[in-house]
């Protein structure tokens, strides 16, 4: 499937969701500043920014003035007991724009999915909703926000029980943690990792490490665990964990000492695509050879993989089939209140590359 087009129409999707935010917030009044300005503010080009706006234009969010200067059109101040109800909530720890491309591209598949159920989606970036104690940023956003149904990208615990508490109707897009009652949408990390570590050792890699960030979603001990099981059944194999900080600098690190130790590694299993993409020219740059001397195994698949050679092994989800899957839960939510606590998981595909 040729991703070029759907990796520029997110950008846009993701300009657009971040203007329209930011008007919904009033951070620019009641007219916009000009081309330059909100190129710099949002960082996109002119031409992504020029359709986004003409975008908003059409849905009715902006007037432009023979003086070509753009109008935030007012909106009535609160919403009537059947508009709340076609409203879905996602929040976001991190800004649209800092969103990778196949985020954003799920993003702008769900949107079209619930409009053609007669669902608005409304995305909130609030950081402080995922700390430590959100509870106060928690309460402000749903306070202001009218929703009847909420969906976190990327949650954290404290998070998530913050919803338990509160006993308001919320979708983990991801994992949810084990012990918290909420419902979850994610790929079987568990099952994935537990093939991967199947194709490893019918290849004759017996010592396996797994890659994963130390802020471990739940998404990420489904992938330990997946693994673990693996390794079990086998009387050869062997695994370890490597646990970054999220930057190349410490993964790097990682990696060199795990590749010292006497038995050391002859493949890696890595969580998130842009930490696949790390490791794989650490090893190259070291002079080892993929896959003859290390195999490397993506858990995640992004749009940029397709473009490295070797192609890289990995697991790709379809964000159609997923979006559908989100969207007939968020529907239940907001229209029932009442969705099972349990997890919804989807097998991703399997895309044998050149690296194992």
């Amino acid at each position: 499937m040729d991703r070029a087009l759907p990796q520029r129409c997110s950008l846009i999707a993701g300009t657009v969701e971040s203007l329209r935010s930011g008007i919904e917030a009033g951070q620019w009044g009641e007219i916009l500043p000009g081309e330059r300005v909100l190129s710099e503010q949002l960082q996109v080009g002119r031409t992504t920014l020029r359709t986004a706006l003409k975008e908003l234009q059409r849905e009715g969010l902006l007037e432009v003035t023979q003086g070509k200067n753009r109008w935030i059109k007012k909106k009535k101040s609160g919403l009537n007991d059947d508009d709340k109800k076609r409203v879905v909530g996602v929040i976001s720890s991190a800004p649209l724009t800092g969103l990778n491309p196949s985020i954003l591209l799920l993003l702008d598949v769900l949107r079209r999915t619930l409009a053609r159920a007669g669902f608005s989606m409304r995305i909130h970036h609030d950081k402080a909703c995922y700390s430590a104690k959100p509870s106060r940023a928690l309460e402000k956003l749903v306070s202001r926000n009218a929703s009847n149904v909420w969906m976190l990208l990327y949650s954290k615990e404290t998070t998530e029980r913050w919803f338990v508490r509160k006993k308001i109707p919320c979708l983990v897009m991801g994992s949810s943690r084990p012990n918290i009652m909420l419902p979850s949408i994610d790929a079987d990390h568990r099952a994935v990792c537990h093939h991967a570590g199947g194709v490893l050792l019918r290849k004759g890699h017996s010592r396996i490490a797994l890659v994963l960030p130390k802020d471990v979603f739940g998404g990420d001990a489904d992938s330990e665990m997946g693994l673990k099981e693996l390794v079990a059944s086998s009387k050869n194999a062997s695994m370890q964990v490597l646990r970054h900080d999220g930057s190349a600098e410490h993964l790097c690190k990682l990696v060199d000492a795990a590749l010292k130790q006497k038995n050391a590694p002859t493949a890696f299993v890595v969580a998130r695509a842009l930490h696949t993409l790390t490791l794989v020219f650490h090893l190259l740059n070291k002079g080892k050879r993929i896959p003859q001397d290390v195999a490397v195994i993506s858990r995640d698949d992004d749009i940029f993989l397709e473009a490295l050679r070797p192609a890289i092994t990995r697991y790709s989800n379809d964000p159609e089939r997923y979006a559908k899957r989100v969207s007939a839960a968020a529907r239940q939510l907001a229209e029932t209140g009442i969705l099972p606590a349990h997890a919804i998981r989807l097998m991703p595909e399997f895309l044998p590359g050149e690296t194992v």
